[in-house]
């Protein structure tokens, strides 16, 4: 045997990572009080404890205290006493802890890496190089938050006692994503780690002992269901941060529906792994690689969905099988491994499962031959070809290794395929042509896009998903908004609308005038409502004014439609083009800034001076929104990593908006013009006392330039079209000023598509003091595309 052929023949020996110390950490606690609450180890109230076994043997390695409702109420009442001190601490005092926890983590990191590889059965290369240096980097990152908090955050404060609920995929990045912005805020935390994996949160609890954190400010409670529900309807919490599936964030979006909590949540996806024709396909697939088989699959931006331009398919497939000949399945703690074991038994049956339907429904799952090893929960890489779009296998989320390949011919046809799913969570874009990739980038309609590679995360970016992959953002400075609140110039509370206005006569006129017919305004145009029935509206003595039409479900549907169709036209406009339209509006509205008063004066009863008032701050309003529409921007992150992350603030889509009664002028300018700035398109029903102001807005709206569908206004009873806003899915975001059922009731009706929902609880708004940046940055969401450079 020659030299060439004895290396050809080679194969990598056994490199076992030691886990004595981690058996002897394992060997020296009692699990049994592990919850860590104010401080304070202890047992869960009932005594009760759940196993937790080794994926890769099937081993126990530990009962852990296993906490009930009586366990979070202490945790919580812990976090509360905590809360004060802990706030009012300068942002240099939490800086300091926030370090120390930091490099309490470094000397620890060894540990930390293989706790986590036996706990979970991710191999050790990626629990050591990737999972707790980026833990680490997230702590040390945060406390510069914490001393910049006053000044980046002006206005800004702690949104109270977070509640937080981590997976068992990255059990302990997915605990410092949630901790250490929390902390930087000046929140307290009550987090409760995944019943599979719980280790390493009890390391680090036992870290936060050593690095001085007060007691109180981080409560660490393991369970089950029963801990995950009782945090989430804890009426002591004020913020749920929940890491998960899609299925139980919609149980917690209705759950937490009305109760006044902040809520973010990053859930399931079914990212797009998209490689064109002139990509680098052996670091395409290099990159395919690391997008699906990381972490066996486990992953929620798991690059799942292979597609390859028809061109270079079938080369692209094979270098693709030969390089999954290549990946090496087995112990975690090898570090040559390259696919560990599924978490556990009843993963292990799931994955197996939606592969058998897969290849029922006409997919060719290929496998390499390969021996899996003879205990725990393996399974082999798995590619599915022949895959339609309908398939299970392309439109659920499998959390397994297991990648679904398509082909498409064209760049439209790849942004089209790739935005075929209800997830929206990231996508990863290969082609040597930049100019290419970032045209494509936009179009996905993903949170986070990854060019010319995959799975590049940092602290000082944010991560986060659209439509069914979540809200809200973690990491970076969009991240820690999810942990501060501003405070709101609430006014009264609002009382439910009546359905129907009792009236007195009509009021004699000083002249005989021409009828008027209010009607529905939508696609540019003024159309008859669909049922042909009107609304009665009434001045401030009761008198009869006039009808409008009354709006109902098919209405509401036209709207959306229009907005939809609008949001192409109006959306990629630039935003000077935007900026224009907002201006021209504002100055078509003060020619008519007399006549609107008049109206405004009548029918709510104010003096001509505060009528006035009105529309010229509605006016001033429109100009501050026309002035930041081009202003309003993103920003370029720049992460320890040869990459920069373009942090683009894109619309959120279609926004309902429900306007309440009061300066039904200036509030129907404040949230539809701010969400018309950010390049939205808006289904707006008016104040539904007052609706005749907003069908004076018609004709100002015909000659300002607003493309057609750009803005749609329905009237009628305001609770009533709420809910069919809430409940369409072709919705992307609602905004409510109205009464505190109809909030609660739309925050549980809006799961279907888990639509961003921003209400006011109940209550009403002085128009005048709002800031136009708390409702810009409603009107936007971030989109994080990673662009590598150099060799």
């Amino acid at each position: 045997m020659n030299i060439l052929e004895r290396y050809n023949a080679m194969d990598y020996g056994p490199a076992p990572e030691a886990r004595n110390e981690a058996d002897a950490w394992l060997a020296g606690r009692d699990f049994s009080r592990a919850l860590f609450i104010g401080g304070v180890w202890a047992a869960a109230a009932g005594g009760r404890t759940f196993d937790v076994t080794e994926p890769s043997s099937g081993k126990l390695l530990a009962k852990v205290a296993d906490a009930g409702t009586a366990d979070i109420d202490a945790a919580v009442a812990a976090a509360t006493k905590a809360l004060p001190k802990w706030q009012a601490s300068s942002g240099f005092a939490r800086a300091k802890v926030l370090y120390a926890v930091g490099r309490a983590m470094q000397r620890h990191q060894r540990l930390l890496a293989v706790l986590e590889s036996i706990d979970n059965g991710k191999p050790i290369r990626e629990s050591r190089d990737i999972d707790v240096p980026l833990a680490i980097r997230h702590f040390i990152h945060h406390a510069g938050w914490a001393q910049s908090l006053d000044r980046e955050f002006p206005g800004h404060k702690a949104a109270g006692v977070v509640g937080q609920i981590i997976p068992w995929n990255f059990p302990l990045l997915m605990l410092a994503w949630k901790i250490a912005p929390a902390l930087a805020a000046g929140c307290t935390v009550v987090l409760k780690p995944a019943e599979f994996t719980p280790l390493t949160a009890i390391l680090f609890a036992e870290i936060c002992e050593r690095a001085g954190v007060p007691k109180g400010v981080v409560n660490i409670v393991q369970g089950g269901p029963e801990a995950g529900a009782a945090i989430v309807n804890h009426s002591g919490i004020d913020k749920i941060a929940f890491t998960g599936s899609s299925e139980v964030g919609k149980i917690i979006r209705k759950a937490t529906a009305g109760s006044g909590k902040k809520l973010s949540l990053e859930l399931g996806g079914k990212s797009a792994f998209v490689v064109f024709e002139d990509a680098d396909l052996d670091s395409a697939v290099e990159g395919l690689v690391d997008g699906i088989w990381f972490n066996q699959g486990q992953v929620c931006c798991a690059g799942s969905r292979l597609l390859v331009q028809e061109g270079v398919a079938e080369a692209f497939l094979a270098k693709v099988k030969t390089r999954m000949a290549r990946l090496v399945v087995g112990s975690p703690l090898d570090k040559n491994t390259d696919i560990g074991p599924l978490v556990d038994q009843t993963q292990l049956d799931r994955v197996r499962g939606l592969v058998a339907e897969g290849a029922r429904q006409g997919a060719v799952c290929w496998q390499p031959d390969a021996r899996l090893p003879e205990t725990g929960y393996f399974h082999l890489p798995t590619l599915a070809t022949g895959v339609s779009p309908a398939n299970i296998l392309a439109q659920e989320e499998v959390f397994g290794p297991v990648l679904a390949a398509m082909t498409f011919r064209n760049t439209e046809e790849a942004v089209e395929l790739a935005n075929n799913t209800r997830y929206g969570l990231a996508a990863s874009v290969w082609s040597e042509n930049i100019n290419l990739a970032l045209h494509v980038a936009p179009q996905l309609e993903a949170g986070v896009v990854w060019v010319n590679g995959t799975n590049m995360f940092d602290a000082a970016c944010g991560f986060g998903g659209y439509r069914e992959s979540g809200f809200g953002r973690e990491g970076g400075r969009e991240g820690m908004y999810e942990y501060l609140v501003s405070k709101l110039p609430f006014g009264a509370v609002i009382k439910p609308a009546a359905a129907d206005v009792a009236i007195a006569e009509r009021p004699e006129a000083e002249a005989p005038a021409i009828d008027r017919t209010a009607k529905l305004f939508i696609g540019g145009k003024q159309v008859r409502p669909d049922g042909n029935y009107s609304l009665v509206v009434a001045d401030r003595k009761g008198r009869f004014v006039g009808d409008v039409g009354l709006g109902n479900r098919k209405d509401i549907r036209d709207a959306v439609t229009a907005a939809r169709a609008a949001t192409r036209s109006w959306g990629e406009a630039t935003a000077f083009n935007r900026s224009q339209v907002l201006y021209f509006l504002a100055e078509n509205l003060s020619i008519r800034a007399e006549e609107f008063a008049g109206r405004i004066a009548v029918l709510t009863g104010v003096s001509a001076k505060a009528a006035r008032a009105e529309v010229e701050a509605s006016i001033e309003r429109l100009f501050d929104y026309a002035g930041q529409a081009d202003k309003f921007e993103g920003r370029v992150h720049q992460p320890p990593a040869r990459a920069v992350a373009l942090a683009l603030h894109e619309p959120v889509g279609v926004v309902g908006i429900v306007a309440g009664d009061d300066m039904p002028l200036l509030g129907l300018v404040s949230l539809a013009g701010a969400a018309l700035a950010m390049g939205n398109a808006v289904v707006a029903v008016p104040s539904q006392r007052y609706p005749l102001i907003a069908t004076d807005l018609y004709q100002v709206i015909e000659y300002s330039d607003l493309p057609a569908g750009a803005i749609n206004i329905v009237t009628g009873r305001s609770a009533e079209l709420a809910g069919v806003l809430a409940k369409h899915d072709d919705v992307d975001g609602l905004w409510i000023v109205a009464d505190a059922e109809t909030c609660a009731k739309a925050e549980a009706d809006s799961t279907g598509n888990l639509k961003r929902v921003w209400t006011t609880n109940g209550r009403s708004l002085d128009w005048n003091a709002v800031e136009s940046d708390t409702l810009l940055r409603r009107a936007i969401e971030v989109k994080n595309v990673w662009v590598p450079y150099g060799d």
